[in-house]
């Protein structure tokens, strides 16, 4: 058991949330109990998530996409009063981080998805083997001659690698022939960091959807571009700093997956 103080202090400890000009508030956006004993984490604030917390008897809700956001007209009406009503009918602390979640250099989205994907360790910053590049350094670039099989650097089997991985369909849009080396990748909605990422060298680059220019761009450029899911690129986040912060402060945690097939 912890108390509402000591979590928010340890979450905003790990993260930085003051490092980044971000699109909502970070920390703490909605008040509950003193006291905690469960976190529930996942990816976003949804209706369909509180009432799994609720189910879950959970004290504290972490995730990644909170209720509040920058040009939001701030009535409390509709979608937004019945997930404010459910928090505050249960007491639940509502938890959120934008950016500094995307960006941890171990527990992150960025990182956690390089590590599923296989394309680095856990440690890999820590060793100088990210490249960072884009708007507020978010953009990972890595090298993959020397830690993955050859097939990965043809971009069809790489379009199977990652949909085999994040269990669904990929778009990709490259030319057969370009042997990719060196592999960029943002999680999310981040098309607009494909010419950062050309820039800093990639041969593909890997994020969550595509505009339309990103298309032109990828076959005029030889970089392979892949939108494999806003959603399925940032699920991996919010658990690992969720679990890694429940250990620290002796904490039940669990997360849950609301499925999203954005």
């Amino acid at each position: 058991m912890t108390d509402r103080q000591t979590l928010l202090s340890t979450f905003n400890s790990l993260l930085q949330a003051e490092r980044f000009t971000d699109y909502g508030p970070n920390g703490l956006q909605v008040e509950g109990k003193t006291q905690i004993h469960k976190i529930i984490s996942g990816v976003t604030a949804s209706r369909a998530l509180i009432e799994a917390a609720v189910e879950a008897k959970a004290d504290a809700i972490f995730v990644h996409h909170g209720l509040f956001w920058r040009g939001q007209t701030g009535v409390v009406t509709g979608w937004m009063k019945e997930r404010l009503k459910l928090l505050l009918a249960h007491d639940i602390n509502l938890f959120a981080y934008h950016l500094p979640l995307d960006a941890h250099p171990e527990l992150g989205n960025n990182a956690q998805l390089g590590q599923k994907l296989g394309f680095i360790t856990p440690k890999a910053v820590e060793r100088g083997e990210i490249t960072h590049f884009g708007d507020q350094s978010l953009g990972w670039l890595a090298n993959i001659e020397h830690n993955q099989s050859k097939t990965l650097q043809n971009p069809e089997n790489l379009q199977k690698h990652l949909e085999n991985t994040l269990k669904r369909q990929v778009a990709g849009v490259f030319v057969a022939s370009t042997a990719i080396k060196n592999i960029a990748w943002c999680t999310g909605g981040a098309q607009s960091y494909f010419e950062a990422a050309i820039a800093a060298g990639a041969d593909a680059f890997i994020t969550g959807e595509m505009s339309e220019p990103q298309a032109h761009l990828a076959r005029e450029c030889g970089v392979a571009y892949f939108a494999c899911g806003h959603h399925a690129t940032e699920r991996y986040g919010a658990p690992a700093v969720a679990a890694h912060v429940a250990e620290e402060l002796g904490l039940a945690h669990e997360f849950i997956e609301i499925d999203n097939p954005a």
